[in-house]
């Protein structure tokens, strides 16, 4: 596969001091998931707790982007933290509501909706 078809776009913005938004578009897979898996282990270093992932951009995820999802949701539990999947498409909200994923994860439909669900 050429580069550009495992490319990943992953655009971090600051709504609040504790928390992140990421916005990923392309493919999140074996091939791209350690992108996505660098954005989230330096806002964590930082201390965010909140992680507001719009996914919306996502048309095909597997086991590796759940994976990172699964494993942010488990590091910021503990630290009374979240994390918000915002807008997947139904392929990729299919995968997580047959793997269970979207039973532990809230699955919401903006990020307006996310930040509220902060509080």
């Amino acid at each position: 596969m050429s580069d550009a078809q495992n490319s990943l776009s992953v655009k971090v913005e600051l709504p609040r001091e504790d928390a992140v938004l990421l916005t990923v578009e392309g493919d999140l897979d074996s091939a791209t998931a350690t992108a996505l898996q660098r954005h989230l282990a330096e806002q964590l270093g930082q201390g965010r707790r909140h992680f507001l992932l719009d996914i919306g951009g996502v048309p095909f995820m597997d086991s590796s982007g759940m994976n990172i999802i699964l494993r942010v949701y488990q590091e910021v539990r503990d630290c009374a933290g979240g994390v918000y999947v915002i807008r997947p498409t139904p392929a990729v909200r299919r995968i997580l509501d047959l793997t269970g994923v979207s039973l532990t994860v809230p699955m919401l439909d903006s990020v307006d909706e996310a930040l509220s669900a902060v509080g």
